[in-house]
């Protein structure tokens, strides 16, 4: 009867490469919050993946923090969930030796995340560019997961570890839980604010086309202010009316308010009342979390006691695959 009543694992990793913006928040973050209560959640801060591309020690490491600090503010729960820090846990990198003795080239040329990446940093096309997907593949596979959490973007990795998985087994015998990729009700897609034909991005060069998470109450409003619309001035939701559709679809995530009702709202006001208005919701759903992860970062002992904790417990998990599949590939244990 137990058994039936397991919660199924899932495992959600992201890099601490900047603040992640309103668009991450709403697609991916809020989600995280919820999936806490369906599943048995371990969710990591991936540190070595950041690496890839060239670094400012200093600033990995104060972006490490705030990261770890953020994924508490949103509403992670060390209650409910394990929450670590990729690097504090030897093991990813030990498996991922294990798994790349197993992992064939032809296998890594073919991911497009590797050429896109080669592409944009010609200057640095390094082996953990080329091999980071079997280190995601070990940071998967270590904590048994039975779903995978992913979007369009990493498909390819996901289907590489389950590859990887069955190949492992096939050879060595159980040792790996191949997981299910598991699509998640997507959150609101989140368009530029300057280019509503492209999705939000914290790399844009014009910073009025993001909202961090950061971002103060001024800042986010003067933001939305900003944001580029159409010349019907009718808040309605149609086609053509890209910057109109992007802002009803942030304004609908936060409030929970349909299409239709924000119309009806909106009837007979102008752009100005609805951005001021969207700018607001955003800036008032932002405001607890900022005043959260400022309280954490300045409890430095508290924060470090939380990564302690959650790398001894991801250790106990990680430390018993990893020895499984040392034994199944003849390494002798002492």
């Amino acid at each position: 009867m137990e058994n039936q009543e397991r919660k199924k694992r899932a495992l959600s990793c992201i890099q601490p490469t900047g603040t992640p913006t309103l668009g991450n928040y709403l697609g991916a973050l809020r989600n995280w919050v919820q999936m806490q209560e369906d599943f048995d959640c371990f969710f990591a801060v991936a540190d070595l993946h950041a690496i890839t591309v060239r670094q400012e020690p200093s600033k990995l490491r104060q972006q490490i923090v705030e990261m770890f600090a953020l994924l508490l503010a949103i509403g992670l729960d060390p209650q409910k969930s394990l929450l670590f820090v990729q690097s504090h846990v030897p093991a990813h990198t030990q498996l991922s030796w294990l798994l790349s003795c197993n992992t064939q080239f032809g296998e890594l040329s073919r991911m497009t995340q590797f050429k896109d990446k080669s592409a944009k940093h010609a200057d640095n096309i390094n082996l953990g560019l080329f091999a980071y997907p079997t280190l995601m593949a070990a940071d998967i596979l270590l904590y048994q997961p039975d779903c995978i959490p992913v979007g369009a973007d990493q498909k390819q990795h996901c289907e590489l570890s389950r590859n990887i998985a069955e190949r492992f087994n096939g050879l060595y015998g159980n040792t790996f839980v191949v997981p299910e990729p598991f699509i998640m009700k997507t959150g609101a897609r989140v368009r530029s604010l300057q280019d509503p034909t492209k999705k939000m991005s914290k790399s844009d060069e014009n910073v009025n086309s993001f909202i961090s998470l950061k971002d103060d109450k001024d800042t986010v409003i003067r933001k939305f202010r900003r944001a580029v619309t159409d010349s019907e001035a009718k808040v309605r939701y149609a086609e053509g009316k890209d910057g109109i559709n992007n802002l009803m679809e942030i304004y609908s995530a936060i409030t929970g308010l349909s299409l239709d009702a924000i119309e009806q709202a909106f009837e007979g006001k102008g752009y100005g009342d609805f951005k001021t208005a969207v700018g607001e919701a955003v800036a008032n759903e932002l405001t607890p979390i900022q005043e959260r992860m400022n309280t954490l970062l300045a409890d430095k002992a508290q924060l470090e006691q939380l990564m302690r904790d959650g790398a001894a417990n991801a250790s106990r998990v990680a430390g018993r695959t990893l020895a499984k599949a040392q034994k199944k590939m003849g390494f002798v244990q002492l």
